[in-house]
């Protein structure tokens, strides 16, 4: 039984050694509460034992890791398009009012006057 303590006492240091290590995890799983949990760690470790765990636990560090990469990289493809409609919509007002700066003006022509330049 010592073994399995320690064991279990050892996954936790490792598993989820800090509060905001265990309150990602319960962001992970939705609306799970810290105890809920270590009851389910403590199930995974019962029903997996001991030679598992630290395999689990990199696979679901990589895992983790994975899912941080491809939402920073949904967040830059965002930010770029945005960026990308900002520019276009800053050029199609400075090209309209480039235009109107540079057609003649509207009423010099109805008067027969040379335009403004």
């Amino acid at each position: 039984m010592i073994p399995i303590a320690i064991g279990t006492g050892l996954f936790f240091i490792i598993f989820a050694s800090t509060l905001k290590q265990i309150q990602a995890l319960s962001l992970l799983f939705f609306d799970f509460g810290s105890g809920e949990i270590l009851l389910i760690v403590l199930a995974v470790f019962l029903i997996f034992g001991p030679n598992k765990i630290p395999e689990m636990a990199r696979n679901l560090g990589k895992f983790i890791n994975e899912i941080k990469r491809a939402s920073e990289d949904i967040k830059t493809e965002i930010n770029r398009e945005a960026d990308r409609i900002e520019r276009e919509q800053k050029l199609s007002e400075y090209k309209s009012k480039l235009e109107s700066e540079l057609k003649p003006d509207e009423k010099a022509k109805k008067q027969g006057e040379e335009p403004n330049k």
